[in-house]
């Protein structure tokens, strides 16, 4: 393959150094180019936010039915969700699925998220001292997204484990992917498991999945990917987004003194938080066909990486970048993707976190970092492990 012109990047941007500090590397790539050589992982990498928009914006030139992986396992694994397929098929399985996580599918349960958020920010208050990751950030979502997937109630210690190896899954055939991929077949077993025995709550995603599965609109064997489809960028982006959030208003307490002040401003402030802290670092994507991205001839075969986490902090797109400011229209972030792919569950993880933020502001003055967070560490979601945190009440 010929690469001659193309800046090269030899460090590996999924070492742990790296995950766990992502944005050094992100600015030395951007600074090399708008496609830049990964030699580590034999990709083409897209760090800055024009060439991520396009390619994201192009899925005729730019596939993901070939996996967006950088691991060939994962990529066979994932058969049969709407991240692995292009085109009229991946409509299908997106309609399918996706319908119940419309906007306005979701006002029918805004007034129980509402209630649900208080109720986790009241225990949390009552606590005193807490981890926002455990207490605040997975509490809302472990709440409320198992109800609406119809995972039975008896079988749900394990989502969030579960959930994190199906994307730690998606990175390059590292340690750690190679550690996720039992958990991801766990998954899929008791999702298959599930659909077998019919063990899913009335009304939910599960069960509209099968009774379209017995109207002949998709086969039976289809529901367990597509469940599972559904779980891990429900339950995922709404932590990283809210735990994300939690770090930076208690790192900037103007800004959230700010967001009390004016509530009105809570929208442009999670767009902030994503455009900032995005809860996805990269995804993958195959070229169709010889083409080119800002005047780099990428071959047909060879794999694009969209760094999402990198194009958010482009100097040439934003003013400013590594600064926090919920008043910047960072709208036209694209934490959550873009395009035919974007994230299915971010509709849902911006209610979550809208739900949460209300609930304290109505509740908490300040909220203070108590001790050092640790940062998880995993190939593709970006979020903290543990935040230690203490909330001080109005």
């Amino acid at each position: 393959m010929n690469t001659a012109g193309v800046p090269v990047y030899k460090p590996d941007i999924y070492s742990m150094d790296a995950i766990v500090n992502p944005y050094p590397h992100y600015q030395r790539l951007r600074e090399l180019g708008p496609v830049v050589r990964l030699t580590k992982h034999k990709v083409y990498a897209l760090p800055r936010y024009a060439e991520c928009k396009a390619v994201l914006r192009d899925d005729k030139a730019f596939l993901s039915g070939s996996g967006v992986a950088l691991n060939p396992i994962a990529n066979r694994l994932s058969r049969g969700t709407t991240l692995n397929s292009d085109g009229a098929e991946h409509d299908r399985r997106r309609k399918l699925l996706a319908h119940g996580l419309l906007p306005r599918a979701l006002r029918a349960i805004d007034d129980n998220v509402d209630a649900m958020a208080a109720t986790v920010v009241e225990a949390a208050l009552n606590k005193g001292e807490i981890d926002g990751v455990n207490d605040l950030a997975a509490a809302l979502p472990l709440a409320v997204v198992p109800d609406l997937i119809g995972w039975p109630r008896d079988q749900r210690d394990r989502l969030i484990e579960w959930g994190g190896a199906t994307f730690d899954a998606l990175g390059p055939l590292n340690w750690r992917a190679i550690r996720a991929i039992p958990d991801v077949f766990r998954m899929l077993s008791f999702a298959r498991r599930v659909v077998r025995k019919r063990r899913f709550l009335d009304g939910s995603v599960a069960d509209e999945l099968m009774k379209a599965a017995d109207q002949g609109k998709l086969s039976h064997a289809e529901c367990p990917a597509l469940m599972v489809d559904y779980l891990g960028p429900s339950i995922d982006t709404t932590m990283s987004a809210i735990s994300n959030a939690l770090y930076l208003f208690a790192s900037h307490p103007e800004q959230w003194q700010l967001l009390k002040d004016e509530p009105t401003l809570t929208p442009n402030a999670i767009n902030e938080v994503i455009r900032y802290e995005p809860p996805l670092r990269a995804f993958a994507r195959r070229v169709i066909r010889r083409t080119e991205i800002s005047g780099v001839s990428v071959p047909p075969g060879a794999r694009v990486l969209v760094m999402y986490a990198s194009a958010n902090r482009d100097e040439r797109e934003w003013e400013n970048p590594a600064a926090f400011d919920i008043r910047r229209d960072a709208g036209r972030q694209i934490g959550f993707g873009q395009g035919a792919h974007a994230c299915a569950g971010q509709s849902l993880a911006r209610l979550e976190t809208t739900a949460m933020l209300r609930a304290l502001m109505e509740r908490v003055d300040r909220i203070e970092v108590t001790s050092s967070p640790t940062w998880a560490v995993n190939n593709i979601i970006h979020r903290h492990e543990r935040l230690p945190l203490k909330l001080i009440p109005v």
